[in-house]
């Protein structure tokens, strides 16, 4: 099935470029989604996702198969297996983004293949959940990855050399030898998309208003029996 989205962030185009092709420092933005290594060209991660009391993990990769950074396009690749199920999932995501003032629009067709429980929904009920997933997206990464960069473009501002005086260069650290990380707590699970949740309303729209003139239809049928 082909999902189409769009959606617009408050940056110029080649700002949102470096930032939306950093697949590392966008994972996190995404719900549902763990980004857990990277293995030359392939980014290694899981997505959950709730469907009532079960909760299916879907472990895979993801990889670029086009970046062009002139054209401002990229076409990513991702495969995914649920991991206590039958269900997998494919989709090859193309992003366009086009500089619209001083913002950015980006547009996503997903072409999706997709098995399992999760399929049950259907492309109605899954492009409308595409389109909340998309914009607790685009929110958390205004609020987190974008709004740091924004704060680091003007922090140097502050300690700009006063009007007239030529700015002293300073002398860089020496570079402290290289060591392993040290070893740290293990980064905490997302939580799973909960699929149930997301969709209530969504059927709730589409049913309730079928439902809505079937119980009007037979109050009136009701009535005129009666003053019959």
């Amino acid at each position: 099935m082909e999902l189409t989205n769009e959606f617009t962030v408050d940056v110029p185009v080649e700002q949102a470029w470096g930032v939306l092709t950093d697949l590392e420092r966008i994972a996190p933005c995404m719900p549902g989604a763990q980004l857990q290594s990277v293995d030359g060209d392939d980014y290694l991660g899981v997505v959950r996702v709730k469907v009532g009391p079960v909760t299916a993990e879907y472990r895979g990769k993801a990889h670029f198969l086009e970046r062009d950074a002139a054209a401002h396009k990229a076409v990513l690749r991702a495969e995914g297996r649920e991991t206590r199920g039958q269900g997998n999932a494919s989709a090859t995501i193309t992003a366009q983004l086009e500089p619209s003032g001083d913002a950015t629009r980006v547009s996503v067709v997903t072409d999706l293949s997709i098995s399992g429980r999760v399929a049950q929904f259907g492309r109605g009920v899954l492009a409308d959940v595409s389109n909340k997933l998309l914009g607790q997206f685009v929110q958390q990464l205004e609020s987190t990855v974008l709004a740091e960069k924004a704060g680091g473009a003007g922090a140097g501002s502050a300690g700009d050399a006063a009007e007239g005086e030529p700015p002293v260069a300073e002398e860089p650290p020496p570079a402290a030898p290289w060591s392993p990380p040290s070893a740290g707590p293990e980064p905490a699970e997302p939580a799973p998309v909960n699929l149930v949740r997301v969709v209530g309303p969504v059927i709730l729209k589409r049913v309730l208003p079928p439902v809505a003139i079937l119980v009007l239809f037979l109050l009136w049928r009701r009535r005129r029996r009666r003053t019959r």
